[in-house]
């Protein structure tokens, strides 16, 4: 003997929720944006689900199952309104359009996936934070041991890329080289580092200790210099110049302009100090160019 059911002919609307596997809130929030025609109420005030209504939520469920957004569901179901809003224009779902775009941005989804899958394994093989860096860095740093490293310089490395991009940090990165291999030129630089740092607000500009420094930092900057080339560094930036000029894919546009990114990237330096960092790099720039001179 089968048993006999009797179907109800509407359902309140947490039997509606329960039924299509979702909550009554977002039911709810359904009827808010239009997405669902909300039913008529009974005579106990609440909301009555029918048979339409039911498989009406049944297809929002598995759209948004496939991934499809909400505002394309009511796209696609046609639940759009006139400009007086006040009529509901009943279409029947067309969703071809709608899966065009799912597939698109899925397929954006999966290259962002495979990026940072990629990213995560070169953490894992380069170690962080250096693996953070773009690979062009990282590869000239690579033969550097653990810990060579300061975590200072990796910090000038990161806002290096930020503000002129791989290329400028990969040659930057020349100098971080020298200054791990080279324990006398490093002891200079923490010296220098620590006088400019005393170059606070209590410095006037004009202070004669202001030029001594640029000074000194300028024929720092040129042991620097002499220590890339001798190691041979220099030589290898040009292959990095040819290795970043192949690797380009139409990327260029998508970064801060440098002018923009030196504006928004903060250092708090004293007018002292600003002094001091702007008569080291016109030194530095005469001594090169004097350099270039005697060697023509």
């Amino acid at each position: 003997m089968y048993p006999s059911l009797t179907p109800p002919r509407q359902v309140k609307i947490g039997d509606a929720a329960a039924f299509a596997g979702i909550t009554p809130r977002a039911i709810r929030h359904y009827h808010e944006i239009g997405l669902l025609p909300e039913p008529e109420r009974g005579g106990d005030g609440r909301r009555r689900y029918g048979y339409d209504d039911m498989t009406r939520l049944l297809w929002i469920r598995k759209m948004a199952d496939a991934g499809i957004s909400l505002d394309d569901m009511r796209a696609a179901f046609g639940e759009a309104r006139d400009e007086a809003g006040d009529e509901a224009l009943d279409q029947a779902p067309d969703i071809e359009s709608v899966l065009s775009r799912l597939e698109e941005t899925l397929a954006a989804q999966e290259a962002a996936i495979k990026r940072r899958r990629a990213a995560v394994q070169r953490l894992q093989a380069v170690g962080s934070p250096l693996g953070l860096l773009s690979e062009l860095v990282t590869d000239r740093l690579s033969h550097l041991p653990p810990g060579a490293l300061r975590p200072s310089d990796l910090d000038a490395l990161l806002v290096t890329e930020r503000i002129f991009g791989p290329l400028g940090a990969a040659i930057q990165a020349g100098t971080f080289i020298v200054l791990a291999t080279h324990p006398d030129l490093r002891a200079e630089e923490d010296r220098l580092e620590a006088a400019e740092a005393a170059l606070d607000d209590g410095v006037e500009p004009d202070d004669p200790r202001v030029e001594e420094l640029a000074v000194q930092r300028c024929a720092h900057q040129m042991a620097l210099n002499q220590a890339i080339e001798a190691a041979g560094l220099d030589a290898a930036e040009e292959k990095i110049f040819e290795i970043y000029d192949a690797d380009l894919k139409g990327e260029e546009g998508t970064e801060m302009s440098a002018a923009a990114a030196i504006t928004k990237m903060p250092y708090n330096f004293s007018p002292a100090r600003m002094r001091c960092v702007e008569l080291a790099g016109r030194l530095f720039g005469e001594a090169l160019a004097d350099a270039h001179s005697a060697d023509s």
